[in-house]
This record gives C-alpha cells, structure tokens and sequence, in this order.
C-alpha cells in the first residue's frame, strides 16, 4: 500500500494531497532561491569585468558607463566595432577640458604602442638574422637597381611649394607616428594630402572619426592645407609612375611641380 493511501485512511483524504502541495511548494522555493543566487552570481561577474575593462583603458567608472551608454545611441550603430572607448568619450565630450584630456591619453597610449611594435620589430630582426645568419632577405641585383634610381637624402629636404602625399590604413599605429610629424610641417610645407587605403569610397563618416581622432582641424581642410582622399586605386597608378612598387606602409611622395618622388618614411 502507497504512502499517500495510508495517510489518507488515518487523515483523511484531504490531507494527502496537502502534504504534496507542501512539498511541490518547498521545491519551487528552493528553484526560485537558486535562480536567485544565479542571477547574482552573474551580475558580480558583469561587473568584474567591466571593472577590469575599464582599468585596462584607465577610466573611472562612471567615464565606462557614459562609453557604454553612448555605444546603444547613434556611435554603435556608424562606427566600427574596433573604435576605442578613449576616442567615444573624445568624440562625444561635453567641454573642451574632456577633449583635451581624452586626447592626450589617446595619444600616450598610441605613443606608447607605437614603441612597443618597433620594440617588436627589432627583436624579429635580430631573431631572424640569428636564426638564418645565410639567408638572402634581399636581392643585392635588385637593391643595386633601386638605389641608382633613389635620390640622396640631401635631395629630399621638402620646401613652400611641395606637397606631400601619404598613403595610410586607418588601423596603422607607426603610419600615426609618422602623420603628427608630417602635420607639424604644415607652415613650412604646401599641404599634405592623404589617401586612406582601407576605406571604400563613399564611406564619409568612416573617413571623419578617423581624422577627428588624429586631431586633423577643420580649418585645415577647409583651407585644402590637408586633403582626405581614398586611394581607389591612386597608389597603384604612382608606382607605375615611378616604376617601382610601393608595397610598405605607409607611402610617403613628394609632389615638386609634376616632378614625384619617393621619401623614406623613417626620415620622419
């Protein structure tokens, strides 16, 4: 016999199904209470790690909510998902002190990567001449042919009348480097025009952030001091031009006249 038949023969018949109803209930307590702790758990986690994200970039936490909230309006939905929290709040500041603040951190940080990827750089060279002391990087006929045609650094001094054209990837940390230099020649120089080789042509917004967060002034281009261009094909015809290819980043010409020529970029 069922404990339930017995009960309900002591109890009565009620009884059984109360006894149950008890027990249903305790279960769905103990869930709800566990769902609980869950929800908790998760929410202490979210927080860790916005806390930890937001440390990594050296902002307070209301600097990552105020990210985070611009992120849900207009911003999230135009710009790449690689844009930095720094530049949204740079973007997006309500004064000029927060400007001004914003970019200088973003510009110690590009600073300090840029440092960081040479640093790189020359460690690579050093393993890969230790590791293949006999290997033939370059070709010794080749180099010969192209520094017969290069001029002597003497010969690539820039003056008032020269423009510089400057090829870059809008996600080129040492071409940055290299942009502040060129853009503090601007008294000196005609003007720089740049030419964006990862942007499709149309894509205004894209090519906006990107010299808004390069601190590119208005005036500048209004002025044609700086011209924003594509390439669309631009660099390719210049190598033609100079028979030679132009496959480093970036690509710095100097425009003389009609006369080109190619400038080393470590010059800069």
């Amino acid at each position: 016999m069922g404990l339930t038949l017995v009960i309900s023969l002591i109890l009565g018949a009620s009884w059984p199904l109360v006894v149950q109803s008890d027990i249903g209930t305790d279960i769905g307590i103990k869930e709800q209470r566990s769902d609980i702790e869950s929800v908790k758990i998760d929410s202490t986690n979210i927080r860790a790690v916005e806390t930890a994200r937001a440390e990594q970039w050296g902002l307070s936490h209301e600097d990552w909510q105020r990210y985070r909230s611009l992120m849900q309006g207009i911003r999230g939905s135009i710009s790449p998902s690689t844009l930095s929290p720094v530049e949204v709040l740079g973007i997006h500041a309500r004064n000029a002190g927060e400007r001004r603040r914003y970019a200088e951190r973003w510009a110690m940080m590009m600073r300090e990567d840029a440092e960081r990827i040479l640093a790189f750089q020359h460690a690579y060279d050093e393993a890969h001449q230790r590791l293949f002391p006999q290997g033939q990087l370059i070709d010794a006929v080749k180099l010969a042919q192209h520094q017969s045609k290069t001029k002597t650094v003497q010969d690539e001094t820039l003056d008032s009348n020269d423009r510089v054209l400057f090829f870059t990837a809008t996600n080129c940390v040492a071409c940055d480097v290299i942009l502040d230099r060129l853009l503090a020649k601007l008294p000196t120089i005609d003007g720089v025009d740049i030419y964006l080789l990862d942007v499709a042509p149309g894509d205004e917004d894209r090519i906006r952030e990107w010299a808004v967060a390069r601190k590119i002034e208005p005036d500048w281009v209004h002025e044609r001091r700086v011209t924003l261009n594509v390439d669309a094909g631009a660099l390719d015809k210049f190598s033609l031009r100079l028979g030679d290819p132009l496959d480093q980043r970036p690509v710095v010409l100097r425009r003389r006249g009609d006369a080109l020529l190619l400038l080393s970029a470590s010059r800069f």
